[in-house]
């Protein structure tokens, strides 16, 4: 059985967080304070493809249900530990599932078919927003829903096509944002062009003000990442390793898929000159980062 025992110190730190990373060993959850990268530890044994997290639940996708993880209210600690003192993760019905998300404190999951279903708040089943006819779902963030035929929007119990094709990553933050193969885009008067280009990831800071974009990355699928100003996007540094997952909190923090978690103050966390800490996991095949994070808009 995987074990890891990179058990450092800032556990009890003020201020520390706990960030989630998917990964075909399981979910690992990784202690930070600011910039420092405390103890981390495999918390669910998996095959995970994708996280999710409110201020309240974590969720993850496995190959063989969507679970979920209860949180205290507004804290980003794990409750629910068993007696090994790992966190406990619950099964929800869903079945296999590729992505998950959080539409408010809706849980929005889908499979490899097609199938989109919706676990309201206040709900124990599953309600289908789509059973068939919807591409492969690659990504799901807030109600919009990313695919390889586009964008779709949650709608009154069900989905609208919101336009592009070939979509790898969204981000329905403060201005929603789509990361496609022809580029990123921004939604304000219908879709948007920032960025020519193949775009692999997009990321956006959940409390930003509406209408601003107070911290956002985005990554080109030759690994430059770009960071938006005031609206402005800037290309910086270029990774070798492939970035799969960008997330907030006191800093900001990135995970490739092999397994690098990164942290900087502000800004990005594989630059050279951002101090980043950086430290290898010890899983594979990692698919995503979620942060319990309390929306602005919550």
């Amino acid at each position: 059985m995987l074990t890891i025992e990179e058990k450092r110190v800032y556990g009890d730190r003020q201020g520390a967080i706990d960030a989630f990373v998917a990964s075909s060993m399981g979910v690992v959850r990784v202690r930070v304070a600011g910039t420092t990268v405390g103890e981390f530890g495999l918390c669910a044994r998996c095959r995970a493809r994708d996280v999710a997290a409110t201020a309240d639940r974590v969720a993850v996708a496995t190959d063989e249900d969507v679970r979920v993880l209860e949180l205290p209210d507004g804290s980003g600690d794990a409750d629910g530990e068993g007696s090994s003192g790992e966190p406990t993760f619950t099964e929800t019905g869903f079945g296999p599932a590729v992505a998950v998300g959080y539409d408010g404190n809706d849980l929005l999951a889908a499979d490899d078919g097609g199938r989109i279903a919706c676990r309201a708040a206040d709900a124990a089943e599953w309600s289908d927003l789509a059973s068939d006819g919807v591409a492969t779902v690659t990504a799901i963030d807030g109600d919009l829903v990313g695919t390889d035929s586009g964008v779709y929007r949650v709608h009154d119990g069900g989905l609208d096509h919101a336009g592009l094709t070939d979509v790898r990553d969204v981000a329905a933050g403060s201005v929603p944002l789509a990361a496609t193969a022809e580029g990123l885009y921004k939604l304000g008067n219908g879709w948007m062009t920032i960025r020519e280009g193949p775009f692999s990831v997009v990321a956006a800071d959940p409390r930003s003000e509406p209408g601003r974009l107070t911290r956002a990355h985005a990554v080109s699928e030759d690994g430059t990442v770009y960071a938006a100003n005031d609206d402005e996007w800037t290309p910086g540094f270029e990774s070798n390793a492939e970035i799969v997952g960008i997330g907030y909190g006191g800093g900001v923090y990135a995970v490739t898929a092999d397994g690098s978690f990164r942290s900087s103050d502000d800004g990005d966390p594989f630059a050279t000159d951002a101090n980043p800490r950086t430290r290898a996991l010890g899983v594979t095949d990692v698919s995503g980062l979620a942060i319990p994070t309390r929306r602005r808009s919550d």
